[in-house]
């Protein structure tokens, strides 16, 4: 018998084909709880008189929000918008900052947070940047700075609400705090905003709220968006529908189907497009069109068309086009297909994408940084001139903006004094004195004190990033989902770079039109606003990884391998067979429902406790197949349920077609609904 199956699981008789494996908590908890059998996959979309049924029951009277606040929490820069639902073709974008960097428009504020010395909130933005930019060296070494902290999020293993920061000096403060202080920020501003609109104090009970993430996110760093949402006071656990999770892609999806032709670049045609004539200069059209922009943003209410947009009707029904959303941390690409007569989306390969964010330049300048003056130096200097090194990046920042594939004249980027300054001390010679030793060509020191970079040094800092998108797109061009893609929709705030759009057109080759919006960097926040609007206009999506749980089932011979026989009351049960919810990348329609039934083994139980695992294989046998993985629980709160019934049966419904998986559950014999959760978060 297999070792893995020791004294303190236990199980329940089922219907007699399968049972649910669940692990002792305590004894409260201590039920398996049996699961149908595999046979049948009980996916089945529920009629609509139980829905409403379901609703009535599970959900408080339905809240009419006054206004949909959409958050773009990005690793870079983060902003947010709204439009009030009586008058929803108006998308207001976010008052002006104050502050802002040279070269680099500042409709959003860079994720930048500062804390007191005793871990208070102090600034966000371009304020906590300044703030502590002016503090005195020695002062500022006690204060903690984070910026770029969102990809933590997404490289974080086994990530729980305990999960830690790292701050500029290097001292540790809880990830939950800072994502919450984070949020809370942008929340007292846009009710400030909401507030001075109305002339009167504008309740938080009235707005819902829109986050945005990307869509290659894991169920994990989902609920800790959620989980710090609630922290800030968005929503509550009492009401969760008045927060809701939007995907990056998705979001500037919807906004890209609103789009006129004057409000974007089409970089495959050579004919004039927002009135301009075309160059054969990929970088001036959006030259040209980042000063149409500006001229237009005096004005920060966007109209968008409650028709659809031009472009759009060039699309037929099943038409495809891909958006890619390159953003500060990821990249990520979602393919859509279009659904007449409404116009909806349905989701035709699951999203996918990775880590190639615009900050991968920032890592190879720093590389390069160490390469030229040494590792020890700059571990140093970042610990030592925390606020300096910022300084520094902010410089390479407004340089990084300037590159281009046809530049030939070099990009000057400013060394703070102290930089000079610390190197000297720490070396006992001058930084153009290591310039001269590094054998680093196309990086010289310039006599105004600056390092002068040939455009070839700045090229070679993007193009590990941009090989990694290209990559990818060449990947997902090759999948059978992804022919006749008619347009590629470049979005995010990295789309601006000239570089990553020549890439995009060499890669293509004609194939599809690359489609760049105008206000490329706010395409998503205004697109999470419509999504927050109408949550139900994307119909269909594909499951990112296969969901299951583990049951045991009548043991077959010969099918069955005899070290996962267990004889229990004279029966033979195969254990750890993997029950199926939802296999990866399967088609799931916004609201059809998993169900399954489960019963609690005594019935003194008050809660049922099963794990939920998962897998990016689509066929799963056993759940100690490699690859597969405990993913979260789910949580059956049957206390106050009993019932005279002999055997309590506790249906539950999960939903898959959501942006975020939901379960609901109901004791059948009295039609009560019980408590259900499912939870991602590492304990």
């Amino acid at each position: 018998m297999s070792n893995d199956l020791k004294t303190d699981r236990s199980y329940t008789m089922a219907d007699k084909d399968s049972i649910v494996i669940e692990d002792d908590i305590t004894d409260a908890m201590a039920a398996p709880s049996p699961a149908k059998s595999i046979g049948d996959p009980g996916i089945t979309p529920l009629s609509p008189t139980h829905i409403l049924k379901d609703s009535e029951e599970n959900e408080p009277a339905g809240h009419s929000f006054i206004v949909v606040v959409a958050i773009d929490f990005g690793t870079t820069s983060s902003g947010y918008a709204y439009a009030f639902t009586k008058e929803p073709e108006c998308i207001h974008t976010m008052r002006r900052w104050e502050g802002g960097d040279p070269g680099v428009s500042n409709q959003k504020t860079p994720t930048t947070i500062l804390l007191t010395p005793d871990k208070k909130f102090h600034s966000f933005g371009y304020a906590a940047r300044d703030f502590y930019h002016d503090l005195d060296p020695t002062e500022s070494k006690q204060w903690l700075y984070l910026e770029k902290f969102k990809m933590k999020l997404h490289t974080t293993a086994n990530l729980s609400i305990d999960t830690d920061l790292h701050a500029a000096n290097g001292k540790r403060v809880k990830a939950l705090d800072i994502f919450a202080y984070a949020l809370a920020f942008f929340k007292e501003q846009a009710l400030k905003e909401l507030s001075d609109q109305a002339g009167a104090e504008f309740d938080n009970a009235d707005v819902r709220w829109v986050i945005t993430v990307p869509a290659i996110w894991k169920m994990p760093a989902k609920q800790f968006m959620r989980e710090a949402a609630y922290k800030a006071g968005l929503a509550s656990r009492e009401n969760p529908e008045q927060l809701i999770i939007a995907l990056e892609p998705e979001a500037a999806s919807i906004y890209c189907r609103k789009l006129r032709l004057h409000q974007m670049i089409d970089l495959g045609s050579k004919t004039s497009i927002n009135g301009y004539s075309p160059t054969e200069n990929v970088g001036a059209g959006m030259t040209q069109a980042k000063e149409h922009v500006r001229r237009n943003r005096q004005s920060r209410t966007f109209l968008v068309e409650n028709v659809i947009g031009e472009l759009w009707s060039e699309l037929n029904e099943g038409d495809r086009y891909v958006v890619v959303d390159c953003g500060g941390g990821t990249v990520d690409l979602t393919v859509h297909q279009i659904r007449m007569p409404e116009g909806h989306l349905k989701e035709l390969y699951k999203a996918s994408g990775g880590p190639y964010g615009s900050i991968g330049i920032d890592y190879e300048f720093e590389k390069l940084l160490c390469k030229i003056f040494g590792q020890d130096f700059i571990d140093q200097f970042k610990i030592k001139r925390p606020a300096a090194w910022v300084d520094l990046m902010i410089a390479f920042e407004s340089r990084k903006r300037a590159a281009a594939p046809d530049r030939t004249n070099p990009l000057n980027i400013n060394l703070p004094f102290s930089f000079i300054d610390y190197y000297k001390k720490f070396r006992g010679h001058s930084v153009e004195h290591a310039l001269r030793k590094s054998n680093v060509d196309f990086v010289k020191w310039s006599s105004q004190g600056m390092l002068r970079m040939n455009p070839d040094a700045m090229n070679a800092l993007f193009k590990p990033t941009i090989d990694h998108i290209i990559q990818h797109l060449t990947d997902l061009f090759d999948k059978p989902e992804v022919t006749d893609i008619k347009f590629l929709f470049l979005v995010g705030g990295f789309a601006e770079s000239p570089l990553l759009q020549k890439a995009v057109q060499d890669m293509l080759q004609g194939r599809s039109r690359v489609i760049i919006p105008h206000d490329v960097g706010l395409t998503i926040l205004k697109g999470a606003v419509l999504f927050g609007l109408d949550p139900g206009v994307i119909k269909v999506r594909r499951s990112p990884l296969t969901y299951g749980v583990g049951v045991l089932n009548r043991f077959v011979e010969g099918k069955h391998p005899p070290e996962k026989m267990l004889v229990k009351d004279g029966t033979r049960w195969c254990t750890d067979v993997f029950d199926t919810f939802i296999a990866t990348d399967q088609s799931v329609a916004l609201g059809e429902t998993v169900k399954r039934s489960y019963t609690p083994a005594k019935p003194s139980q008050q809660v049922i406790v099963i794990h939920v695992y998962c897998s990016e294989k689509e066929s799963v046998t056993f759940i100690s197949d490699p690859g597969v993985r405990k993913c979260g629980t789910l949580r059956l709160d049957v206390s106050g349920t009993e019932s005279p019934a002999a055997r309590r049966e506790i249906q539950t419904l999960m939903q898959f077609g959501d942006t975020e998986i939901r379960a609901m559950a109901v004791d059948v014999a009295t039609s009560r609904s019980v408590k259900a959760s499912i939870d991602f978060l590492s304990q």
